[in-house]
């Protein structure tokens, strides 16, 4: 990608006023959203309960030590038939991240490092819902040098992410988020789960300044899909990790009552995939949506930007994912 060009291009068309209230200026935002290069530093804020598409983010970020290094899990909550509250939500979550270590055999080296995080979701969009995940996310991002930021992979409501960010704005400039969230701007509503489950936490997250790298599901990253003959055809006997993986993702299509032909999308493998050395999405720079309460966006045109991907390359990234699901 042509960032400089791109940069100027934005610019140009977006910005011949001052910088926005937040005070973060657009070229900073657009040269942090620049892809990595080389191991990065990052937290994964994750529902890992709410689907099974989190036990695979969680497998495939520990299974890529020379790209990630993971430094904290945060437990995010959901509610819906699988938790009746968004505290009991986060707590299976929490467990199920457990669960997952324990099968990757990655217990000790996560050890004090998996959190428990927000038992509500953010009343507003200016209260803060305190948590040891929000904690520890504003002491990992102030820690951080300034040139050298904390990935935070979110692949849930963004609660926990909000909330750090109410509690110290200043780690905006710290940490970039790549979420998964919403649907595409194409789209005819963003009536999408993780969006829906906290909208205050979504406007925060897109009201801040802080460097965001969207990932829309419903029009993009539903492309992620896999099927049982798949699953069972890569990973079934590979591993205990493996097996596992293949046996949730049946009982997922059961419960859903998906008859025998059936596929499931792997939404939250995309933003662990955009970290990988290898070119598996499109991505253009968008200024930042805001989310409205009525599930829609509202755009304004004069709005800081995010980087924003419209394609994601499935049969890459699902081939990246399984090989090293299957070592």
């Amino acid at each position: 990608m042509r960032y400089n060009s791109l940069l100027d291009e934005f610019l140009d068309i977006h910005y011949d006023h001052p910088a926005p209230a937040h005070d973060i200026e657009p070229a900073f935002i657009v040269d942090r959203l620049k892809k990595p290069t080389g191991k990065v530093a990052a937290v994964l804020d994750t529902d890992a309960y709410n689907e099974i598409d989190d036990q695979y983010a969680i497998a495939y970020i520990l299974r890529s030590p020379e790209v990630i290094d993971l430094q904290a899990i945060y437990a995010a909550p959901f509610q819906n038939k699988k938790a009746a509250t968004a505290a009991i939500g986060m707590e299976r979550s929490y467990q199920e991240t457990a669960t997952i270590l324990k099968l990757l055999g990655k217990e000790g080296q996560m050890a004090g490092k998996v959190f428990r995080g927000s038992d509500q979701f953010l009343a507003d969009a200016y209260t803060p819902v305190e948590s040891p995940a929000a904690r520890d996310l504003v002491a990992r991002a102030m820690a951080r040098p300034d040139g050298d930021p904390l990935y935070v992979i979110a692949i849930g409501a963004i609660t926990n992410v909000a909330s750090a960010l109410l509690m110290q704005p200043a780690i905006a400039r710290k940490i970039v988020v790549l979420w998964l969230g919403g649907h595409a701007l194409e789209w005819f509503n963003t009536k999408e789960f993780n969006m829906l489950q906290d909208v205050s936490a979504a406007r925060v997250l897109f009201g801040c300044g802080v460097p965001v790298v969207q990932f829309p599901c419903k029009g993009v990253v539903s492309a992620l899909t896999t099927t049982g003959p798949e699953v069972d055809y890569w990973l079934k006997g590979k591993n205990p990790l493996c097996d596992y993986l293949c046996d949730i993702t049946h009982q997922e299509a059961a419960f859903n009552r998906q008859g025998p032909f059936w596929s499931r999308t792997i939404w939250d493998v995309a933003p662990v995939a955009w970290l990988m050395d290898m070119d598996c999405t499109e991505t253009r720079f968008e200024p930042a949506p805001i989310p409205s309460y009525d599930g829609y966006y509202s755009i304004s045109r004069c709005n800081h930007p995010i980087l924003y991907v419209y394609s994601v390359n499935r049969d890459r990234i699902i081939g990246d994912l399984f090989t090293k699901l299957a070592r």
